[in-house]
């Protein structure tokens, strides 16, 4: 059994365990460890619960067809059938739970048929947008989201991102079209995860990456799995080469080529720390400081001159305190800070 079916055969026998009827507090506190040791985990349980939930059939194999009938129809699927994309079970019955009935073997039962819809269960999350094949997702300044796709991909978007969605029984396909995410990507081999931005296109079938669009070029970090980095054709009619990105990259795509550096992962983990709202500087200059900052942050931080941007600085910082940041410039280095309502300027002295 590969890696993600065992995933999804977990999490159906959890589902089953849940919805039995005999469920315990130490019984939640172990689904919720189970589901915190691995963002894979807590994506199949949701996606296999949502697709049930969505396909009316959960109370009818929790507690065999009760008195009040067979479950609901939905209006997209007809008389009894089941929703698009989702394996036929109307052959499949269970028996209602009798007291001398056997839960171990009715569980084993419905855990199965469970296991079943898992199979199904990506594709089917492709096609419930409100009836459309595509989404769109945006965070505002200062906020860091993180949201399910469609397909059951995680997805982390930074300050004043945006995301365009559109699944289709081919690729998965995400345009960046502003700021940056992070994909913590469920896997599906039949169906590439392409993250697009600037004409670059990402491309993994289940890894962890961010992609961030910059107004001069792309950066890509990877921290688990591998990913392609592709390049539309240039201008010159000749395709471009192909990076592959092991767990560790950091890469740089501007358009005279791609650079790419080679870190350990806990390195390449500090690109990410937004996502837990720290900034993390290392000999970085003041006018690359101030910029990130600024991503995050409605009051900006401005630069008076040339000498006071040259300044390096280093450590970490919440990205929600920039007024603190400019603090600690004015005690430690030779930093004049002029405050205004939306605005904090930063001069040398």
């Amino acid at each position: 059994m590969t890696d993600s079916k065992r995933i999804e055969q977990q999490a159906a026998d959890w589902l089953v365990r849940r919805d039995a009827g005999d469920w315990a507090p130490h019984d939640q506190r172990a689904l919720e460890a189970w589901l915190s040791a691995s963002a894979r985990h807590k994506v199949a349980f949701l996606r296999l619960e949502a697709a049930w939930a969505e396909a009316g059939r959960l109370q009818a194999l929790a507690a065999g067809l009760p008195a009040g009938g067979p479950p609901p129809r939905t209006e997209a699927a007809g008389p009894g059938a089941p929703a698009p994309g989702l394996p036929d079970l109307r052959g499949i019955t269970f028996a209602p739970r009798h007291a001398h009935a056997r839960p171990g073997r009715w569980r084993h039962g419905v855990a199965a048929a469970l296991a079943m819809l898992a199979l199904g269960s990506a594709a089917w999350g492709g096609w419930q947008l409100t009836g459309r094949q595509q989404a769109h997702y945006a965070s505002a300044v200062g906020q860091v989201q993180t949201l399910t796709l469609p397909d059951g991909s995680l997805a982390t978007l930074s300050s004043d991102s945006q995301l365009d969605v559109r699944i289709t029984r081919q690729e998965r396909h995400v345009a960046l079209t502003r700021g940056e995410a992070f994909f913590d990507v469920a896997h599906d081999r039949r169906r590439p995860f392409v993250v697009e931005a600037q004409g670059r296109r990402v491309a993994a079938v289940g890894t962890r990456f961010s992609v961030r669009r910059n107004p001069e070029d792309v950066r890509v970090v990877v921290t688990e799995g591998k990913v392609r980095l592709e390049t539309r054709t240039g201008e010159d009619g000749r395709a471009q080469p192909v990076s592959l990105l092991p767990a560790g990259s950091v890469a740089t795509a501007r358009r005279n080529g791609v650079l790419v550096r080679s870190v350990p992962v806990a390195d390449a983990e500090r690109y990410l720390e937004w996502r837990e709202g720290f900034l993390t500087f290392d000999d970085t200059s003041l006018a690359e400081a101030a910029a990130e900052f600024n991503r995050f942050n409605a009051r900006k931080l401005e630069l008076a001159d040339a000498t006071v941007a040259d300044l390096r600085v280093g450590g970490n910082f919440r990205w929600s305190n920039a007024e603190g940041f400019a603090r600690l410039l004015e005690q430690g280095f030779p930093v004049r800070v002029e405050r205004h309502p939306e605005r904090i300027v930063l001069h040398a002295r």
